[in-house]
């Protein structure tokens, strides 16, 4: 009962089984762009490196939520400590 469907191909690799020298030039010159595409693509990267951050932060306030919400405390504590000293050495 197996059905023969073509395995999917990674952008950043070449098919197998391309016989025609000229086809193959072509797959592994698309390859080789695709792959300095997600190499060079440093905004891409970085949002997905904020994103798995932030689902790994959300995963372990749900798992303990008493350290999430102190932790936040203190982040709101340390900005408004930083603001105040903003504007206290701006006043002076």
């Amino acid at each position: 009962m197996s059905i023969d469907r073509p395995v999917p191909v990674p952008r950043t690799a070449v098919p197998l089984g391309i016989t025609d020298p000229v086809k193959s030039a072509r797959a592994e010159l698309k390859a080789a762009l695709a792959a300095i595409e997600v190499k060079a693509n440093a905004p891409r990267r970085a949002s997905e490196a904020v994103d798995r951050k932030v689902r790994e932060i959300r995963e372990k306030a749900q798992q303990n939520p008493a350290v999430a919400a102190a932790a936040v405390a203190g982040v709101a504590a340390l900005v408004g400590l930083a603001v105040w000293g903003i504007v206290r050495a701006y006043t002076r």
